[in-house]
């Protein structure tokens, strides 16, 4: 993800026992571990970074899907509720992540796009998380 930080101002990174989250000015990235299950314990921990970074301001996320990992459908009830997440781009070129991609949109019932490379899904997050 390193190579995103000569376009975009990275703010901050973190790694976690669960995958590595990178914060920039409107927009998060993460990549999960392999072979995780996320929790609502790990949701909550995302939370948490979205309030100290995205306090009253509109962000996006972005999952980079490198890595196979399980997350409950029913977890997006939770993400649902972050009133100032806006947008959440998934992007892999893994055909397993289409199939996922469609049932995670339909329980996440907010604006969840798929793509093929990081820069087209930098660019949807940022059209659609303008706030100011």
């Amino acid at each position: 993800m390193n190579a995103l930080t000569s376009k975009h101002r990275l703010i901050k990174a973190y790694t976690l026992d669960f995958g590595y989250i990178e914060i920039y000015p409107n927009f998060a990235i993460g990549s999960m571990n392999d072979g995780i299950d996320l929790t609502l314990e790990n949701i909550s921990s995302l939370a948490s970074l979205a309030e100290i970074h995205y306090r009253n301001k509109n962000f996006g996320y972005i999952s980079l899907r490198k890595n196979s990992y399980a997350i409950d459908p029913a977890l997006y009830a939770y993400i649902k509720e972050v009133e100032n997440l806006k947008a959440v781009a998934i992007v892999s070129t893994k055909e397993i992540f289409k199939h996922n991609y469609k049932i995670e949109k339909y329980f996440y019932g907010k604006e969840m796009k798929l793509f093929r490379n990081i820069e087209n899904a930098i660019q949807w997050v940022h059209a659609n998380c303008n706030d100011q």
